[in-house]
């Protein structure tokens, strides 16, 4: 891009700077905001930029010069900028599979480089620092699954305890619903003669069988494809992991310029995006499932839901976990405790799914909006929007991998306006947003 005139940061009288390419005609680029600066304070030495960028800070307070604007000519913004978002949608469309399980590793790679930056510090090689992180990331999931497992396992203990008596209460269940709508004129067979409700349930299971069996080699083959998938993506992220510093300054390189501190340096506004996102997701999860087994351990003291003072911790890891998936995770987390319910006393489970809905009104209107409000600052249409295309396109992992690619847009489309500026098609200059 042309480079005319003098930057607005030189001092009168000296010859400009060399600005690799940079427009010094352009207007400065603005400062980062306040809570930029505070939200990148923390960032890890080993995602900073280059100590030699900002050396020039004499501005009150010790803030750098602000870099100046490159210029987008007009050529570019008319040819070249629409063919290569063309291009990117045709490489992303080909791609396919191949480009989500890239994404993924990437995410990974992003979520514990602060991890490895801190272990770096202490003078330890990159690519000891990154075996030691994922040795711990693997050892604390196990360590949380050994937590977690003796209050589990005594729970579910007793519910194999109290398995047969739920067996009874079905067949009850079902044979007083079965004599309710003949009575009533509706002709049901969950009951054939001579049997029980769930003897009736396994013939018609062992009828549909045969089935299951002519699909059993391609649930086998997509198990194995999955697990390959899983297995390549952390991989692919040990080796981003080991290779991160250089991708950072080739983004650095490509990317304008920014005022040398880590409010402005995009690798670290990117990474502190993702680490925004899983925190929040994290924290929502925990929320929610704290708040599933206080109340159905209440449910469980007032008599209204028995099993649910002996079962709370397992429903509420349950629903925890299952909200990590967007839009079906509040359903799937909810359904072992309204079962559970309906085959004790279909009462208790009117109750049980009142209390998930009220639960639901609560996550949707109060607790995702302050966590990912915060955390995100995006618009609520645009997340709804991200997450429905991420859905429509690569299923479940689209959605789940949606809001931490948002985010880090944002993150792009925020730096991108600092620094860029379109070349006027008339007299006046505008912004790139």
């Amino acid at each position: 891009m042309e480079v005319t005139g003098v930057s607005a940061s030189s001092p009168q009288g000296e010859k400009p700077a060399e600005t690799d390419g940079r427009a010094d005609d352009g207007p400065p680029s603005d400062p980062p905001r306040t809570e930029e600066r505070e939200l990148t304070a923390s960032a890890p030495e080993g995602d900073s930029p280059p100590a030699g960028e900002g050396a020039g800070a004499g501005a009150a307070g010790g803030r750098p010069p602000a870099p100046p604007r490159v210029v987008v000519p007009r050529w570019v913004q008319l040819v070249m900028l629409p063919l290569t978002l063309l291009a990117l949608w045709a490489l992303a469309k080909a791609a396919g599979k191949v480009l989500v399980i890239f994404i993924v590793a990437a995410l990974i790679a992003l979520i514990l480089n602060p991890a490895v930056a801190f272990i770096q510090r202490r003078r330890v090689p990159r690519g000891l620092a990154v075996l030691t992180v994922y040795v711990a990331f693997f050892l604390m999931l196990t360590g949380i699954g050994l937590l977690l497992a003796n209050p589990i396992s005594n729970q579910v203990e007793a519910f194999s305890h109290s398995v047969p008596h739920l067996i009874k209460q079905a067949n009850k269940t079902l044979a007083d619903l079965q004599r309710t709508l003949n009575r009533d004129g509706f002709h049901a067979h969950f009951i054939k003669q001579g049997q029980t409700a769930l003897e009736t349930l396994k013939d018609e299971v062992i009828k549909a069988s045969s089935t299951i069996v002519s699909h059993a080699g391609g649930v086998l083959s997509e198990a194995v494809s999955a697990g390959f998938d899983v297995v390549l993506t952390f991989v692919l992220s040990v080796y981003m992991l080991v290779y991160g510093e250089r991708i950072g300054e080739l983004l650095r390189r490509y990317m304008p310029k920014g005022d040398g501190t880590p409010a402005d340096d995009y690798p670290t506004l990117v990474q502190n995006a993702v680490a925004r996102y899983v925190g929040g997701q994290l924290m929502f999860s925990l929320i929610m499932g704290t708040t599933t087994g206080l109340a159905l351990y209440l449910l469980g003291v007032l008599g209204i839901f028995p099993d649910g003072r002996h079962y709370a911790v397992v429903f509420a890891v349950i629903y925890g976990l299952a909200e990590l998936i967007p839009y079906v995770g509040p359903i799937i987390g909810a359904l072992p405790a309204v079962l559970v319910a309906l085959f004790s006393d279909p009462i208790s489970a009117v109750w049980v799914t009142l209390a998930f809905v009220g639960l639901q009104q609560l996550e949707g209107h109060l607790v995702a909006p302050q966590i990912f409000g915060h955390t995100l600052r995006i618009n609520p249409l645009l997340v709804i929007f991200a997450l429905l295309l991420g859905l429509q396109l690569h299923g479940i992992i689209g959605a789940l991998i949606a809001l931490p690619i948002l985010a880090i847009l944002r993150e792009t489309a925020v730096y991108l306006n600092r620094h860029l500026t379109f070349e006027s098609w008339d007299s006046r200059g505008s912004g790139l947003l």
